[in-house]
């Protein structure tokens, strides 16, 4: 990509959508990015975005942009080393397609059944999850919770008020990047710091605002892993519940941006004067619809190698396709103005 290369260096912040397995997507994205003359300022994420987020933060803080991609694929081979003899796999003719939906999958469906029937404090009462050993295998917490110059904000979800939460470099532990991702009728609630939290994902996919207030870089990219754009009403019970997955995790981003985009246009047009509280800021979304929208909500569990370096592949595509086209308009304006518009 040579347009992009010729670039200036620019310093950009990240904010990174939660989605399983699909985070592998965003993994291949970062990557790509990373081969440019960029400075990441900051990184918010959700979920999986949370697990890119910090592996982003360890690898910049080892070894700069270089080191960020070598944390990433070492958590996301670390993921594929756990998946790969799970129960939780495409099988036979999807195999074979490369369907990597779980639907027709016999684990599949006896995890379904049993997650519909009975909550994670029956069936997995030690709470094991493989995650947690992988997060433990990769990232020194004592060093990113002392990084002052890269910023990291997970978002996770307070059960007990039903507000976002937070967790920023002081805060780094395995428990506060589990919270973030933690599927309620998958695992125990997390304990942090005595308080229990769930998925980030059902108060911000990911919150914007830690950017804004917390960074100085003047532009975010978003990696966005939900389908915004779908052209058919779903009919049956697993279309419905798909789509409607897609649309709750996208609604608190989406009203996000309006509000950004909204200030960004006051400033411009000069009824807002700039300052600490209202800025001025370029946002640009990185996605690709038509990689998601053939898959549904078993393939976020699809923690496969193949599925994950087919995710990968299509992130890195996803990107150079994208720095193409807008990396220019990076510091100067909004990429992703389809977006923001304000409807009224």
């Amino acid at each position: 990509m040579a347009k992009a290369e010729q670039s200036q260096k620019k310093k950009v912040s990240l904010a990174l959508q939660g989605g399983g397995a699909h985070g592998a997507f965003t993994w291949g994205v970062i990557d790509r990015l990373l081969e440019e003359n960029v400075e990441v300022d900051g990184i918010v994420g959700t979920s999986a975005g949370a697990m890119n987020a910090v592996s982003v933060l360890q690898g910049l803080i080892e070894g700069g942009n270089d080191g960020a991609r070598k944390t990433m694929r070492k958590f996301w081979e670390g993921v594929g080393e756990k998946g790969k003899d799970g129960p939780l796999k495409p099988m036979g003719d999807d195999k074979k397609r490369g369907n990597y939906t779980m639907y027709n999958s016999f684990g599949y469906i006896m995890f379904d059944n049993m997650i519909k029937n009975m909550s994670p404090y029956q069936f997995n009462k030690d709470d094991k999850d493989p995650l947690k050993e992988v997060i433990e295998a990769t990232f020194d917490f004592e060093t990113l919770s002392r990084e002052t110059k890269h910023k990291v904000f997970l978002c996770a979800t307070h059960i007990r008020d039903g507000k976002v939460k937070i967790f920023k470099n002081e805060d780094l532990c395995p428990e506060a990047m589990l919270a973030s991702g933690c599927l309620p009728l998958i695992h125990k609630a997390v304990a942090v710091g005595g308080e229990y939290y769930w998925d980030g994902g059902f108060t911000a996919n990911p919150a914007i605002y830690p950017l804004i207030y917390g960074c100085e870089a003047p532009s975010i990219i978003i990696v966005q892993l939900n389908p915004t754009l779908r052209e058919d009403v779903p009919k049956d019970v697993r279309g419905i519940s798909d789509r409607l997955n897609e649309i709750s995790n996208n609604v608190t981003m989406m009203r996000e941006l309006r509000a950004i985009n909204m200030i960004t246009k006051w400033i411009d047009d000069g009824h807002l004067k700039p300052s600490a509280n209202a800025k001025r800021l370029d946002v640009h979304i990185i996605q690709n619809d038509q990689v998601f929208q053939p898959l549904g909500f078993s393939s976020k569990l699809n923690s496969t190698p193949e599925f994950l370096h087919y995710l990968f592949d299509e992130g890195r595509k996803c990107a150079d396709k994208w720095l193409y086209n807008h990396w220019d308009m990076v510091g100067v304006n909004s990429t992703a103005d389809h977006y923001m518009d304000n409807d009224f």
